[in-house]
């Protein structure tokens, strides 16, 4: 019996987990297309930035599917045959499929503000938070300072959590260095009226509060209007900076737009019950209109959800409907301090921060067998990386 050609498009969370599932039943043909070589565990790309090693937020997909039935190819996607049931990447090669899962991730928005594609840096991929760390070192030593401003734009959780480690991080350089002890200025600025949108009131203002505390700025209720080399431009008024970081905006991968799937009112992909665009193509994770898209842990549960739901059509079941699973929020403010929200539950503190280690340990788990996972994880508290000799001699 001919098995079903599943094509997954996206080595993110959804479809690196897609991927793990099905390739253990003998009914699929699985190939993952990605457009790159290595799954990004997200959650840990701000402690990159901050000195941490590479290998703490990146796995290679060959490491992950390593002995397993799926096939890895590299490529971006780039146009959909519906009629012929094949997609092509942006160098022309097709691939064909049976069932198509869809998930690509997002991309950044700078929603057409002067300067800031040009001029700020970003922290949504490896190369980007290797080229802040670089540019955070070169000019502590150059200017044998600290920058004026370090200012980030966004009050998300990558705002928060990066604005959280900076300061550390840039104290511990200096200090290394020799460098004179100065004061570190570094400000949020967010666009609505308060931090982490998304999260209750209490929890936004505990956080709030252990941010000031560090002496970090808050900058609520204004509008970044442009950049220049030397300045961020907020509601008319120049703030003084050579170090900008953009985690404000991202938007839905265009794939989707070009492609004439059907968009909601916030651009993300309509879906049936089953995350069904169309006839057998799923769309997962960021990309589709769920309730909570743009979470790590929502991808992963559309991963298992799709995944099972393909298992039983293989044996003659009925698909199940999708039935939206709250995240749990965990918000690292510093080394030791993280705040969490787990239905009507509050942690924070200590607890919330080694409870936040072990939601790291599992998350890696997901990807790869203990053996493997934990390595992973303990990489994180005692894997810092600098290609600076100075600065790496404090870990080696």
């Amino acid at each position: 019996m001919a098995k079903e050609k599943v094509l997954i498009v996206g080595g993110g969370f959804a479809g690196t987990k897609a991927a793990l599932e099905l390739c253990k039943d003998p009914h699929f043909e699985v190939t993952l297309l990605s457009d790159s070589d290595n799954l990004t565990y997200f959650p840990t790309l701000y402690h990159v930035a901050t000195g941490g090693a590479r290998a703490n937020a990146s796995i290679p997909l060959k490491t992950i599917f390593e002995g397993k039935h799926v096939t890895l190819r590299n490529g971006h996607a780039s146009s959909i045959d519906r009629h012929n049931k094949s997609l092509t990447t942006q160098t022309g090669q097709s691939y064909y499929y049976d069932t198509l899962l869809l998930g690509l991730g997002e991309v950044t928005n700078y929603f057409n503000i002067p300067g800031l594609a040009e001029l700020s840096y970003g922290v949504k991929s490896i190369d980007e938070v290797e080229k802040l760390k670089a540019h955070l070192h070169a000019q502590l030593l150059s200017d044998h300072k600290p920058d004026l401003n370090y200012v980030i734009v966004g009050g998300g959780p990558t705002g928060v959590e990066l604005a959280g480690a900076l300061k550390a991080y840039l104290q511990r350089t200096a200090y290394l260095h020799g460098l004179e002890n100065r004061p570190i200025h570094i400000d949020i600025v967010e666009a609505s009226p308060g931090i982490l949108s998304k999260l209750s009131k209490d929890m936004r203002r505990v956080i709030a509060r252990q941010l000031r505390r560090q002496g970090i700025h808050l900058y609520l209720n204004k509008r970044v209007e442009g950049e220049t080399a030397n300045e961020l431009n907020v509601n008319g008024k120049p703030i003084q900076s050579h170090t900008v970081i953009w985690t404000a905006g991202t938007a839905n991968n265009p794939f989707f737009s070009l492609n004439n799937f059907a968009l909601s009112y916030n651009h993300k992909v309509a879906t049936d019950v089953y995350l069904q665009a169309e006839p057998n193509i799923f769309v997962l994770g960021d990309n589709a209109n769920t309730p909570y898209s743009g979470m790590a842990q929502t991808a992963i549960y559309d991963a298992i959800f799709v995944a099972e739901n393909l298992r039983r059509r293989a044996k003659g079941k009925r698909f199940k409907s999708y039935v939206p699973h709250p995240p749990i929020t965990v918000i690292p403010v510093r080394e030791g301090w993280a705040g969490i929200s787990w239905g009507h539950v509050r942690i924070y503190g200590w607890i919330g921060w080694l409870l936040r280690q072990a939601a790291d340990a599992r998350a890696f788990h997901y990807f790869e067998p203990w053996s493997k996972a934990m390595p992973q994880w303990f990489s994180y508290g005692a894997g810092e990386a600098e290609q600076c000799s100075i600065c790496s001699k404090q870990f080696s």
